[in-house]
């Protein structure tokens, strides 16, 4: 029987207490703590149905969960408690419907007692009803009396628990047009149904908050920006605006549907997810700060204000629609106005006026969800008649578009030019040609009753027959005859198990300094044993004393093994006690006890007769053990452990929701080991050594080996050159016939080919293009190592992820190209390389220095470099310097060397936020939003010239010699100024749009620009001509360099170009990234190109027998890389991840590479130890002295000091 409520769940403080950033323990009422799952009904250990999502914690209480020294207080409204909807997205893009009612509770004693919190006080916590069938209504009624049963003096006949049980367990779905349910909380009796599907779609919400918050222009520019899937963020300061809103909007754009990330209430922790480069519609607390995020681009919709505003032009709606459009909603809303020099005459305004002179109702919700599906219909009038009935299924927009031209005798229109190249549109020609899954498209009935001249409103089904009542009766209630009612001051905990209760004591006693390993696990096993006591015991008794610690190790993590894999289906093991524990043996072992005691656990469970088969919670649980046992095994060079470990990672495994299975192995890839020669090599040796027999052929031996390693290697996902080099490699060095060569060369590519198969094709066509493996059609695993695995928030950013990477999957259609911001994987391709520079090449002590100064993000960031002041005399004092630009409006000069005490000058002139700075040997030159571009004197801070005549944002600056400055403007100008007159001497190019980069050659007077206009436009300034207009490009242009003749672009159509200036003509293009490339670098040293996109991949291409490839591809990054920047011999890159990532590359004479092999390959990483704690938002270098500077959206500079000379 399919329920209404799905679930009932409490969420607040639980036993285990951390802070948004993953503090552990109480810190005081200023902060906030993470929300955890409390209770819930059905249990955990209910089978029937699939668990209440793992992101709902995190969601209920989008602010976490804050303390407070009293409850509720009648006289403060603060107090209230506070009722809302929100909705969940799932990974396969089907909704689960939340009602919530916070309130402040009392603390539980034990944990108040555990985390010494004062005594009586309250913090937040969240009961909510969950259904998978959007009725908010009654998930509202139904949960606000079940909190008047907790509440209120009555009180409840039955034990509250009980009544929830009844509520959730009996209640059945009504059957659409047939049936009403009727059922009863205590006293009040409430109804549910749901209306025919021949209808338009089921909305149980009312349209009036969207109607009654934004005008009716606003409401259009809103729907407009919906329908072209612009990025759209909603702000109020009520939770139920942002979701009734969010929800009313999708419902106006049937028969199409939202295809991308939606998140109507978004956690405030979540907040950066806004600069998010992919389509999505989320809302916001209004009292959540956004001036540290960029906001490029994104539909900004103040819901308290009635204000819409963005930087990037929503082409309006066209004529005639647009008018007809909002005379109908104006009819509907005003009819008094709209109508009042006209005579009633009878016809349809009649029925407007009926309708609009009752109060707002479910009438008025109807009539405006037709106008806008009128409208629809109106604007793809014969759209049908396009569809192109081929195997591919096409629709010509083309021939569309200039049919509907021909009509309106205007030029094709960019409004629906751009719809009909949108997501939703093309998912609504998939769903089946112009007919839905019930074959009652209302789009293609209304398109045929408006062209046969009937009334448009017949279309909608006439009102049926009185629904079958059906009445859900709970027979314990009034049976008892003892009148007794519960009562609570608290809304009361459900009956915990034995297993739950001891779980909860151990966590509090951990909490409290009381628990019974916590001494142990602080200090590795090889120090259990005090000092004196090993001084005083003999060489046999320390082996013996060790020998017993070591079996002890062993037992314990034993059982721990075996309880983590008795969890039940609703457990999160990453939370529990068994993973923690196990995880803090393993790293607390500098012996490596912990590691291989867990590994060999195992391997014996597995000898035993285990099954193999782990749930999808297990699963990621012991991969992250695995991955920390390798890694502390890698660092000690444990061989044994980390070949028993890759063994029993291709036993154990997982099915998704397809019965695919997904092995533990193909998840290891990012561990650095399997990229090195000499492990394979040993473990080579280890298997000769334990399968060698005399009677054995020794060749048929090496052969079958190899084909083991070949087989391990193909599991973790290596790719096929990698893979081969090694295999060909121990081959060599073992004599095999060319006959073995060939079958071993054949066996890999089978088993590449299987695995290509059995995960599907990859769509990307460069250098090792598997280089992670290929993802699992139902990829979850989104931990991050350098954050705790079970925290709450953790887990809601990973939903939230997952929501981008379904959108990347949607996007290209393969598996291959899906990338999640979170990402485990840390992998290079490209030329396979005999030692891991982490374990065996020399590495970079970094000094990182935190450098304060600014209120806002850092939003312009430079470095003086010694070419900008170099003079007759030498190097001046301010090389080296870096230059900050910042939202606060300040510009700053800080000094380096000068530790502590960096900051040389601050520079007041602009009142908007600084977008670029530039500088020579005497002044420094800044543009900002406020259409500005000013001219400081460096050496004494005062403001030169303020030079004006940009009519929107200045985007670029560059000092030119000469006293010249060269600025760009999303005005789609290029100006140059002479600084001594003060004046533009003159506009030396024009684009059609906003100019995102710019590029200039001061030695030859070649100037390229690009931006929105998706151009790249060349000029010669001295010949003051345009030379050429690079057409290829679809999206708007992010990225510009240039290198004597070559220039190449970054575009968000998911390419880079390579062009030349000489011949005007595109050689080639780089399409290997599955999102937006955000930046390009040329390192002219070997002539190679890097790109970056915002699918977190990092890729290194350079010429190869007159064409490019790619070399090597990185994939550290989890999320967009922002900005890259390459010297001789370093590069820096920063990601919008908050990490940053420094590359070098040793010289020729250190050994690392031929001069005849790939030089763009031979860049090594060296990755910073900790994350900023803002998204990295601008990067510059000062290569002479080995310094990299990066500036983050917390307004932190972040300088990094190399401290070896290579």
């Amino acid at each position: 029987m399919a329920r209404v409520f799905e679930y009932f769940v409490v969420c607040g403080i639980g036993p285990e207490i951390r802070t948004l950033d993953g503090s552990k323990g109480y810190h005081g009422p200023e902060y906030c703590y993470l929300s955890s799952v409390l209770d819930q009904f059905p249990p955990l250990n209910h089978s029937l149905y699939p668990p209440p999502p793992p992101q709902l914690s995190t969601c209920v209480l989008p602010a976490g969960v804050q303390f407070y020294s009293s409850g509720f207080d009648s006289e403060d409204p603060s107090t209230f408690p506070r009722t809302y909807p929100i909705v969940l997205t799932e990974g396969d893009g089907s909704k689960i419907y939340v009602s919530c009612i916070s309130f402040r509770d009392p603390v539980s004693e034990d944990i108040a007692e555990a985390y010494r919190i004062p005594a009586n006080s309250f913090a937040d916590k969240c009961i909510c009803l969950v259904s998978r069938w959007p009725s908010f209504r009654i998930l509202r009624n139904a949960l606000e009396e079940i909190y008047s049963l907790c509440f209120l003096s009555d009180g409840s006949s039955k034990p509250l628990w009980d009544v929830i049980s009844h509520l959730v367990s009996n209640v059945p779905l009504p059957t659409p047009g047939k049936n009403r349910v009727l059922f009863a909380i205590e006293n009040c009796l409430l109804s549910v149904e749901a209306p025919p599907k021949e209808g338009l779609p089921h909305a149980d919400i009312s349209f009036q908050p969207l109607v009654q918050l934004l005008d009716v222009d606003n409401l259009i520019t809103l729907f407009t920006a919906v329908l072209l899937e612009r990025r759209i963020l909603l702000r109020s300061n009520k939770y139920s605006l942002l979701t009734l809103v969010s929800e009313a909007i999708c419902h106006l754009i049937y028969p199409f549907r939202w295809q991308h990330v939606y998140i109507p209430l978004l956690f405030f922790s979540g907040v950066d997810y806004i600069d998010a480069p992919t389509p999505y519609m989320m809302g916001l607390h209004s009292g959540v700060d956004t001036s540290n995020l960029a906001m490029d681009g994104v539909v900004v919709v103040d819901l308290e204000y009635n204000r819409i505003c963005t930087t990037e032009e929503i082409p309006p709606i066209p004529e005639p629609e647009l008018s007809s459009l909002r005379g109908d909603i104006l009819k509907l809303l005003y009819p008094n106005v709209v109508g009042i020099d006209r005579m009633n005459a009878g016809g349809s305004s009649e029925h407007y006026s009926k309708v609009c002179s009752k109060p707002w109702g479910e009438e008025h919700d109807l009539q405006l969800r037709f106008i806008f599906l009128k409208f629809l219909a109106s604007i793809l009038g014969g759209y049908r008649n396009f569809i192109e009935n081929t195997g591919t299924q096409v629709f010509n927009a083309q021939a569309f578009l200039k049919k509907r031209s021909r009509s309106t005798n205007q030029p094709p229109d960019p409004m629906i030019t751009q719809f009909l190249d949108s997501q939703g549109f093309l998912d609504y020609l998939e769903r089946g040609l112009g007919s839905d899954e019930n074959n009652s498209n209302l789009l293609d009935k209304l398109q045929d009753t408006i062209g046969r001249g009937q009334n448009p409103t017949s279309i909608l089904p006439s009102s049926s027959a009185e629904p079958e009542v059906i009445t859900i009766s709970d027979p314990d209630i009034g049976t008892s005859g003892s009148g007794a009612k519960y009562t609570y001051d608290r809304f009361p905990s459900n009956v915990r198990t034995e297993e739950q209760e001891e779980k909860r004591r151990q966590i509090l006693a951990s909490a409290s300094g009381s628990f019974e390993y916590s001494g142990k696990l602080n200090s590795p096993p090889s120090m259990l044993v005090s000092k004196d006591s090993k001084d005083s015991l003999s060489p046999i008794e320390r082996a013996a004393e060790r020998e017993r610690m070591v079996l002890d190790i062993k037992v314990k993590l034993q059982g721990l093994w075996l309880r983590l894999l008795k969890l039940g289906a609703t457990d999160d093991p990453l939370s529990s006690f068994e993973y923690g524990t196990i995880l803090a043996l393993i790293e607390s072992d500098a012996e490596g006890i912990g590691g291989s005691g867990f590994v060999e656990c195992i391997r014996e469970h597995i000898h035993s007769g285990w099954h193999c088969q782990l749930t999808e919670e297990q699963f990621i649980a012991v991969k992250e053990l695995l991955k920390t046992a390798i890694s502390r095994a890698t660092s000690r060079n444990d061989v044994s452990t980390i070949r028993d470990a890759l063994e029993v990672s291709a036993e154990m495994f997982k099915k998704d929701a397809n019965n695919v299975s997904d092995y533990v192995q193909r998840h290891l890839i990012s561990l650095s080991i399997w990229e090195e020669l000499r492990f394979w090599e040993g473990y080579f040796d280890y298997l000769m050594d334990r399968f060698s027999s005399k009677s054995a052929n020794y060749t048929s031996l090496v052969s079958a080996q190899l084909i083991t390693v070949a087989s391990h290697m193909a599991g973790l996902g290596l790719p096929d050159t990698d893979a081969w080099y090694m295999i060909e490699t121990i081959a060599e060095k073992n004599n095999i016939g060319y006959k073995q060569f060939i079958q071993l060369r054949g066996f890999l590519s089978h088993i590449q080919q299987l695995r290509i198969g059995y995960w599907g094709l990859s769509s990307i066509k460069g250098q090792s293009s598997l280089s992670n493996g290929m993802p699992s059609p139902l990829s979850k695993d989104a931990t991050n190592d350098d954050q705790q695995p079970a925290e709450a928030s953790g887990i809601g950013r990973s939903w939230v992820q997952s929501m981008f990477s379904r959108e990347a999957s949607s996007r290209s259609h393969s598996f291959s190209r899906v990338r999640k911001w979170t990402s485990d994987a840390a992998n290079e391709n490209g030329t396979p390389r005999k030692q891991d520079s982490t374990a065996g090449g020399k590495k970079i002590q970094s000094n990182i220095r935190i450098i304060r100064g600014h209120a806002g993000a850092i939003t312009a960031l430079h470095c003086v470099t010694k070419r900008e002041v170099w003079d007759l005399v030498g190097d001046r004092e301010d090389a080296g310097f870096f230059i900050s630009g910042s939202t606060d409006c300040l510009v700053k000069i800080w000094d380096p060397s000068l530790r502590g005490s960096e900051l040389r000058a601050t520079l007041k002139g602009h009142t908007r936020t600084v977008r670029a700075i530039n500088s020579d040997r005497g002044k420094v030159v800044s543009g900002s939003d406020d259409q500005s571009v000013l001219v400081w004197d460096k050496q004494t801070s005062q403001l030169l010239e303020e030079l004006k005549g940009h009519d929107a944002q200045v985007s670029c600056v560059r000092m030119l010699s000469g006293e010249r400055v060269l600025t760009a403007s999303h005005d789609g100008t290029v100006k140059m100024w002479d600084v001594r007159t003060d004046t533009c001497v003159a506009t030396v190019g024009r684009c059609s749009s906003a100019v995102l980069c710019m590029e200039y050659d001061d030695s030859t007077g070649i100037l390229a620009a690009g931006g929105r206009d998706a151009v790249a436009n060349i000029w010669d300034i001295r010949a003051g001509r345009q030379m050429h207009k690079f057409l290829g490009h679809t999206k708007w242009i992010r990225s510009i360099r240039m290198d004597r003749d070559t220039v190449i672009t970054g575009s968000d159509d998911w390419t880079a170009r390579m062009w030349s200036i000489a011949r005007g003509t595109c050689d080639a293009v780089l399409a290997c990234h599955a999102g937006p490339v955000q930046c390009v670098e040329y390192s002219s040293s070997d002539r190679g190109i890097i790109t970056g996109s915002s699918d977190g991949l990092l890729r290194f291409w350079e010429n190869d027998d007159g064409g490019i490839k790619c070399v090597k591809n990185v994939t550290i990054h989890s999320s967009a890389i922002l900005s890259i920047n390459a010297g001789d011999h370093w590069l820096g890159i920063g990601a919008a991840d908050n990490s940053m990532s420094l590359f070098h590359r040793p010289q020729e004479r250190l050994g690392g590479f031929s001069g005849t092999g790939s030089k763009m390959s031979g860049w090594q990483l060296y990755r910073t130890p900790q994350k900023t704690v803002a998204v990295v938002r601008c990067i510059a270098s000062d290569l002479e002295r080995k310094r990299i500077c990066s500036g983050g959206r917390n307004g932190l500079l972040r300088l990094w000091e190399a401290t070896i000379n290579i």
